[in-house]
């Protein structure tokens, strides 16, 4: 098989060689065979060889992408070292320097110098940057870490040039080149110190016109260098001085024994309201410095820390020690604007936090709301709450909906889970349940509206509606556990809607009394199985007729009054489900009424001739059996009284008695 590994290889010349050596088609066969197994040898160590040489091709990135980071580190490092050596430099010639005027225009040359060095670095390193750079003067550079402002995460290599009047920020490539990001005024942004976390160190938050922006250095002196120079660029216009002006000298010897040596009165004298060294004094450090520490504590979201803050220093302020502070006022007002900052970023948390999913959107509610009450804003707490519940509400019986889904049982539990979780938030504040009174009222009112738009609309059958309707009223009843009882409410929004739909459904249901042609005659149901299937149903609806059936096949009741006597015991127990409301009851009973007189009435034509005793038969029957059977379900599902059908049960049952005998005289 070597003559497939040469370069001259040639299908054409193989094949007829072969063919010349071979002796029949066996010798053929088998040279195929070997060919074949040579094929897939051949796959196989390609196949090999890839996989070598993939693995080879990840370790050698690996090792690549390590030695990219250590180098990245050994510039960071390279960097800092020249930044020490600058300062030791200049703090080893400022020491030496004279404030004459000769060596302040060698200083201004020195730094024209280094301006003009900087604008040229920054013309060939960075691409993509076309301003202009004349005249400014620079201040410092380095390389910096942008960072994710939610969880820290870094997100790119960035690189600062900071003149007096402009910042420009650059990516750093993965080749070392500097690519142009943007460029901000260095008067129009704020710099905040943020405290080292666990997982971050020597970061400060850049406030700019584009947005809030994290950035970490590598080592805490840069930092801050940074802070330092970004100040020092905010103010640059007021502490730039005259370029020739004579620097200060020190003052003499006679001029300290003059200030010695003045009157005692002069020393003695009360100290003038313009003066509060003596108040300052007084005044604790972190309480200057607590409108910004409460500022950089809502910046990385611990608002539970700000809100101690907050109430720390309120707390301090209502003490006596505040008339012993100057600027008690003014540190007493940032304080409360940054309460108020806080307030609105919490209610704006919480007001985000709607969703889909009920649970989640209340889980993610918890830690706004509990700080929101502690500082006493538990209206404002609860009335966003309480939006946020019913947009997530109204989402979820879409969804169902959508899905053909029971709305029912999930509004009412979702209903529940907010009363409980609303209650247990405000538990201090009573006033607030008024408010979860009115806001399950408008939900209630908005679930009746789409219950009647989607399953109470015109036409839809009596079962169907009471099958609703229980649905309802059965998840209705958690709310009572927690003492919010609103099923009467619930009755009187969907009254309007069932009257109309039970009325509609009685004319229905006595148009089609009599409709079909009725022969007089006992129903005949053809079949042995077809009896016995019969006999089982009206079993499970509540009435035994096996006394009436005769023979194998027959019934001793006409056709229709069997499917009347199915019907309207179904019938009654759909009415009995909606006559759990007391002010249905009465025109439910009249529906029951009236469809039992209409089919007790009916009579069989003149001119047909039927056997009389058959036809009071199936009338009696209706009386005696139907008629209290249909009573005593109609009670037992309801819970009350069918007084209207009692009342038509006795009267009935006095009509269709036989006439008592007129007694006979023995004289007659």
């Amino acid at each position: 098989m070597k003559e497939f590994d040469d370069f001259n290889f040639s299908v054409e010349k193989y094949t007829k060689e072969l063919t010349r050596e071979c002796v029949g088609g066996s010798d053929l066969q088998q040279r195929k065979k070997e060919i074949e197994a040579y094929n897939e040898q051949t796959a196989a160590t390609l196949k090999q060889t890839c996989k070598r040489n993939y693995m080879e091709f990840i370790q050698t990135a690996k090792e690549i992408s390590h030695l990219e980071s250590e180098m990245y580190q050994l510039s960071h490092i390279l960097i800092e070292q020249r930044n020490i050596l600058a300062t030791m430099t200049d703090g080893k010639t400022s020491s030496h320097l004279k404030a004459d005027s000769v060596e302040a225009e060698s200083n201004e040359a020195a730094q024209d110098v280094e301006n003009s060095h900087a604008t040229r670095a920054v013309k060939e390193m960075v691409q993509g940057f076309n301003g202009n750079l004349e005249g400014k003067t620079f201040l410092n550079e380095g390389a910096l870490i942008e960072l994710d402002g939610n969880d820290y995460r870094p997100i790119q290599r960035v690189f600062f040039f900071l003149f007096n009047d402009v910042l420009i920020v650059c990516k750093v490539k993965h080749d070392k080149r500097l690519d142009f990001l943007t460029e901000y005024d260095p008067k129009k942004i704020a710099v905040i110190n943020i405290k080292d976390l666990d997982g971050v160190k020597n970061a400060i938050n850049i406030i700019t016109p584009d947005g809030s922006k994290i950035y970490q250095s590598i080592t805490a002196a840069g930092k801050t260098e940074w802070i330092e120079k970004l100040e020092e660029a905010f103010r640059f216009d007021q502490q730039k001085k005259p370029k020739k002006g004579q620097a200060p000298q020190p003052p003499t010897r006679s001029k300290q024994q003059s200030k010695a040596s003045t009157p005692e009165k002069d020393i003695t004298s009360p100290q003038s309201p313009g003066e509060p060294k003596s108040l300052e004094d007084e005044t604790p450090e972190w309480l200057g410095t607590a409108s910004e520490e409460i500022q950089t504590l809502v910046a990385q979201r611990h608002f539970e820390d700000a809100q101690e803050m907050i109430k720390r220093t309120q707390d301090f302020l209502r003490t006596d020690k505040r008339k012993k502070i100057p600027q008690a006022e003014a540190i007493e007002n940032k304080v409360k604007q940054q309460e108020q900052k806080l307030i609105n970023v919490l209610l704006k948390e919480l007001s985000n936090g709607h969703n889909r999913n009920l649970q989640i959107a209340l889980r993610a509610a918890k830690r706004p709301l509990k700080i929101l009450v502690d500082m006493g804003r538990y209206r404002q707490a609860s009335a966003t709450l309480l939006k946020v519940c019913a947009v997530s509400l109204r989402s979820a019986q879409r969804e169902a909906r959508k899905n053909n889904a029971d709305i029912s049982e999930l509004f009412f539990s979702d209903l529940t889970q907010v009363a409980c979780d609303f209650l247990t938030a405000f538990e201090q504040q009573p006033a607030c349940v008024s408010a979860l009174v009115v806001w399950c009222n408008a939900e209630l009112q908005y679930f009746a509206s789409q219950l009647i738009k989607h399953y109470l609309t015109k036409g839809t059958s009596l079962e169907l509606v009471a099958k609703c309707v229980e649905r309802v009223r059965k998840p209705s009843t958690k709310l009572t556990e927690i003492g919010l009882d609103i099923s009467y409410h619930l009755e009187g929004l969907l009254r309007t809607t069932l009257e109309s739909l039970i009325e509609e459904s009685a004319e229905r249901l006595l148009d089609s009394v009599g409709r079909t042609e009725e022969s007089w005659q006992p129903y005949n149901l053809q079949t042995k199985s077809n009896l016995k299937r019969l006999l089982l149903e009206l079993d499970a609806l509540g009435i035994d007729v096996r006394a009436q059936a005769t023979g194998d096949t027959w019934m001793n009741l006409t056709q229709s009054t069997v499917v009347f006597i199915r019907h309207f015991l179904q019938l009654t127990e759909h009415c009995g489900c909606l006559a759990k409301c007391e002010t249905l009851l009465q025109m439910l009973e009249m529906v029951l009424r009236e469809l039992f007189v209409a089919q007790h009435s009916l009579k069989p034509p003149s001119d047909m001739a039927v056997d009389p005793n058959f036809v009071m038969k199936n009338k009696i029957f209706l009386v005696d059996n139907l008629l209290p059977i249909a009573i005593d379900k109609f009670r037992q599902i309801s819970g009350r009284q069918c007084v209207i059908l009692r009342e038509l049960h006795e009267k009935m049952s006095r009509q269709q008695r036989a006439p008592l005998p007129r007694q006979r005289s023995v004289f007659s």
